[in-house]
């Protein structure tokens, strides 16, 4: 969690504030990626159905950017949704290009915590790097 989920969701909400055009602030952001990173922990131990904790988390993110950043709600709402899209696509190339570059099979890339944080970091790097070029595209149109 501390490697992988923490990071993945700090980027998320970093992504989300990019897009709603929300100047990054730090002090927001890791509490915020914190919150969401234990939130999808704890209701991944709940066993409930697949992707449920990713609808929660794309509502939890909502609300951080309606509360936090006063934008209008279909801002936050599109930033929230796109930033978890971006994340599936993300994930989805990541994952198929380890599997055909490394010739991995999938269960093998996911049978240990470390695999698992060796597998999902480009998604998380992503992440960032599309957040900070949509930030810079942002700011030099204003």
């Amino acid at each position: 969690m501390i490697f992988q989920g923490i990071p993945e969701e700090i980027g998320i909400v970093t992504l989300a504030y990019a897009i709603a055009g929300i100047p990054f602030r730090w002090k927001e952001l890791i509490p915020m990626g914190t919150v969401l990173a234990l939130t999808a922990y704890f209701l991944r131990l709940c066993n409930l159905p697949f992707g449920t904790h990713t609808i929660v988390l794309v509502v939890l993110v909502f609300l951080f950017l309606t509360l936090r950043s006063k934008k209008d709600v279909s801002v936050s709402l599109f930033a929230s949704l796109v930033s978890y899209m971006f994340l599936i696509v993300f994930e989805f190339i990541s994952i198929n290009l380890f599997i055909v570059v490394l010739n991995i099979p999938v269960e093998a890339m996911f049978a240990d915590s470390i695999g698992r944080i060796l597998f999902t970091e480009p998604q998380v790097i992503l992440l960032f790097i599309t957040a900070f070029l949509i930030r810079r595209k942002k700011m030099a149109h204003d």
